[in-house]
């Protein structure tokens, strides 16, 4: 791909956005440079698997490209750009059937509260979760989404979105609870 100009650069994303709605290759892969990051971080954190990332994440910048048209407001991009790559992820688990797989919590696979790497017990205990459970919390929690949001990008119904972001939530309170002992612990009383 060409260079991006600079005026692609400077300029405020709900117009660059515009630009690519009409088929501009350049402004496309200006949003791209812009999101990348974004949404590579937000696969991270659906999937658990770091060797899945770039290709989800490539995944979900393609069906944006041959979707932009249809976005009605470019103001709006980031938050349908995060629902694009929620369903490409959901698409990624029903072609592999990890949701039926990953139904039960597997005790065995908890994370152990020895190790100091926050990130690394974060996404062990991410992964504990079942996946329509982990989707809305790392949706709610990582990308930033509402409630409504979630339910509208899965398909569940809101009540269904809430539950799962509370269990999620306990879930991993419990998992990391060594944590919060060990904050407790060092502050001085």
């Amino acid at each position: 791909m060409s260079r991006i100009p600079d005026h692609y650069r400077e300029g405020p994303e709900a117009l660059v956005v515009a630009l690519a709605r009409s088929g501009d290759r350049d402004a496309f892969a200006e949003l791209v440079r812009r999101r990348q990051s974004g949404i590579r971080n937000l696969m991270r954190h659906l999937s658990g698997d770091i060797d899945l990332v770039d290709d989800l994440s490539q995944q979900a910048f393609l069906q944006a490209w041959r979707k932009i048209r249809h976005l009605r407001e470019p103001d709006r991009f980031g938050a349908w750009l995060n629902r694009l790559a929620s369903n490409v992820w959901l698409q990624h688990v029903r072609k592999t059937r990890v949701l039926r797989e990953m139904q039960e919590l597997d005790e065995s696979r908890l994370p152990s509260c020895d190790t100091r790497d926050v990130a690394m017990d974060l996404r062990s205990a991410l992964a504990t979760l079942a996946a329509p459970v982990r989707s809305c919390v790392v949706l709610s929690y990582h990308a930033g989404m509402t409630h409504g949001e979630i339910a509208q990008a899965l398909g569940l119904p809101l009540g269904t979105v809430k539950s799962h972001i509370k269990r999620g939530g306990e879930t991993l309170r419990n998992l990391l609870s060594a944590y919060a002992d060990d904050d407790l612990a060092e502050k001085p009383r």
